[in-house]
């Protein structure tokens, strides 16, 4: 069995979903389903401001107990690290879990998580007893800060929050794989095509999460079942060893040698 373990749950799928940005929630939960995830965020933020109804997170409550899921609230939209431990502790209170995705934005127009505000957050949360998953960028030494404070899991970009970009920097991502052999690391922001998952897969990360990839796809549960069957294969691609890239052809079928008859 090969399983994700976070913070001693295990998990058989490494596909994270968000849940922003559907055109509905009954395609949002059917989403939930196909994409076999077993991981999903909700931002407190934007429970707290009633975007949309009670109805809507109830439901996706619903989903993620028929499926066996777990959820991970997100402090997505704190500009502060006073302001993200602040929602940490009401996200424990109302949905009665340690975990939490911790994100302190430093600037507006990339959404770049602010290293120094995420590292105090995550210190003072991880004192208080949260399994922290800190969503940051792909430098080194910032993410040997972060498993230094006591974070397992740590949550890299692979592009800006939304832009679909991929991985923009895989030189970075690999060296953090290479780096950091026994963190858990999951590619978080940037994904826009199944390709981009394998990609961040294949390069030996343990999981990928996304949100607008599925939710702005023209058929958000197709996309949904997409990313699930992808991120899977490559992983297991991954697991087999993929063959060393070649400078020049390799002929398949070595003939030299051998007798061979021609009409």
């Amino acid at each position: 069995m090969d399983t994700l373990n976070l913070y001693g749950t295990p998990l058989d799928s490494r596909l994270l979903l968000g849940t922003a940005g559907y055109p509905s929630p009954s395609v949002l939960a059917a989403a939930i389903v196909a994409s076999c995830t077993q991981v999903v965020t909700v931002g407190l933020k934007r429970t707290l401001a009633g975007d949309g109804d009670n109805g809507f997170l109830q439901g996706v409550l619903q989903t993620l107990r028929a499926q066996g899921a777990h959820l991970l609230p997100n402090t997505a939209g704190c500009r502060s690290a006073r302001e993200a431990i602040q929602l940490a502790r009401m996200a424990r209170e109302l949905y009665d879990t340690r975990w939490i995705k911790l994100e302190v934005v430093g600037d507006e127009y990339t959404l770049q998580p602010d290293p120094w505000q995420l590292l105090e957050a995550a210190s003072t949360l991880i004192a208080e007893g949260f399994q922290v998953f800190p969503y940051c960028t792909d430098d080194l030494v910032s993410c040997q800060r972060l498993l230094d404070a006591g974070c397992e899991v740590l949550m890299p970009w692979g592009a800006p929050i939304g832009s679909g970009q991929g991985l923009l920097n895989p030189w970075a991502l690999r060296t953090l794989r290479e780096r950091l052999p026994d963190a858990v690391l999951i590619v978080d922001a940037g994904i826009g095509a199944p390709s981009h998952a394998a990609a961040a897969m294949e390069l030996g990360f343990d999981a990928v999460l996304l949100n607008s990839a599925v939710a702005h796809a023209g058929d958000p549960v197709l996309m949904a079942q997409a990313f699930g069957q992808v991120v899977a294969g490559a992983r297991a691609g991954y697991r087999a060893g993929i063959m060393a890239a070649q400078a020049m052809a390799v002929a398949s079928t070595p003939v030299t040698g051998r007798p061979f008859l021609i009409g």
